[in-house]
């Protein structure tokens, strides 16, 4: 996962050196990481650390907060438990060097902000993710509200669900028919409340893992269930600046499993067909719905980055080449595929006969000595 460097760990553990995961990390790791920066940048972030964390686990929270303070995140740090636990998090903080000021009620963390400092308050209502701490987040326009708990968080089947739109709450939370519920249900629901009382992301971490932050926030999935309302992931049309993107992605694709290759020009000339799937607003894969003459369209070009595979963003292109076939009055769609006839099925799609193929795309087919699968599916 994209970590940060690290700055002042020796005075925190009694490591003289750092691990070597540290020291090692890749440039591509660093890449990762830098993409987030302006996005963070002068937005709001409400932290809550939960009672009873791992030592360990606190000490690298605080140094993922250093991070993110000094690239421009305004941070508000909760610390739940009692005095003492409290007491820790600002040697912690001060020892690290985090600018900070101890705020002894909600009403002055603002102006703690307004002077470039973390404001650091002690909580000890019952619930991580209570109405008073969605009514902060709002009132301070926080770009996120994270709750790093002393557990497991929210999962199903034994892994974390990663990104949770609200209005798929009622589903993910219904005991009826569901053969893996959902564990953590309740965290989920006030992760939800707070998104609709008007925090854009809520993130709930199991806290007691070490680094788990800045695993969360620096990586497009993360590694906890983000509740969101804005368009964390989006289907949209193809821009031209997409392009280079896409070709880079194409091109691994290519060598990897010698599919048709692409150039700049074909891309540019048939863009209106094209279909863009972001996270987080990175590109991440694509997809083509090409119409031919007497009702025919093609759903082609599925490509989506090997980082991001076996995340179910395959299916998500596919449905979406289908919703605007059907918003297009056509009554099917094929493809044709060599190494995917599994996963067509799987959505729907039949073995269909040459007839089902426009007269022009098979001929290209025929001169490509292509072993390709005809797929159709009625819309």
């Amino acid at each position: 996962m994209n970590r940060l460097g690290r700055d002042g760990r020796k005075t925190l553990d009694s490591c003289a050196q750092p691990p070597e995961s540290y020291a090692r990390m890749a440039v591509g790791d660093v890449r990762g990481v830098l993409q987030y920066v302006p996005l963070f940048r002068g937005h709001t972030f409400v932290v809550i650390l939960d009672e009873g964390l791992p030592e360990p686990a606190v000490a690298e929270a605080l140094l993922d907060l250093k991070a993110l303070q000094a690239v421009g995140v305004n941070l508000v740090i909760v610390v739940r438990g009692s005095k003492l636990a409290g007491m820790a998090v600002d040697d912690r903080a001060t020892d690290i060097e985090i600018k900070f000021a101890r705020v002894e009620e909600l009403e002055g963390v603002a102006a703690v902000l307004s002077r470039g400092q973390a404001a650091v308050l002690e909580w000890s209502e019952d619930a991580i993710l209570g109405e008073e701490m969605s009514l902060l987040a709002v009132s301070l326009g926080a770009a996120k509200l994270i709750g790093l708990v002393n557990g497991p968080g929210v999962r199903r089947g034994g892994r974390p669900l990663h990104a949770v739109p609200c209005s798929r709450l009622a589903e993910l939370t219904a005991d009826e028919g569901e053969e893996e519920p959902v564990e953590g249900a309740s965290l989920l629901k006030a992760a939800a409340a707070a998104c609709e009382a008007g925090v854009p992301r809520v993130h709930v971490l199991d806290g007691r893992r070490q680094g788990v932050l800045a695993e969360e926030l620096f990586s497009n999935e993360g590694v906890g269930t983000m509740v969101h309302t804005d368009s964390y992931q989006e289907v949209r049309p193809l821009r031209e600046d997409d392009v280079p993107e896409l070709l880079t992605m194409i091109g691994r694709s290519v060598r990897a499993a010698h599919l048709v290759p692409r150039d700049y020009e074909e891309i540019v000339e048939k863009a209106e067909d094209f279909l863009i799937l972001c996270v987080d607003d990175n590109v991440v894969g694509c997809v083509a719905l090409h119409r031919y003459a007497d009702g025919f369209a093609e759903v082609a070009c599925l490509y989506v980055k090997q980082s991001h595979e076996g995340l179910g963003y395959g299916k998500v292109l596919v449905q979406a080449a289908e919703h605007r076939a059907r918003k297009l009055g056509l009554a099917s769609v094929f493809a044709l595929t060599t190494r995917a006839v599994r996963f067509f099925e799987n959505l729907g799609y039949k073995a269909g006969l040459p007839e089902s193929v426009p007269g022009e795309r098979m001929r290209k087919l025929a001169e490509s000595a292509r072993q390709s699968t005809v797929l159709v599916k009625e819309l």
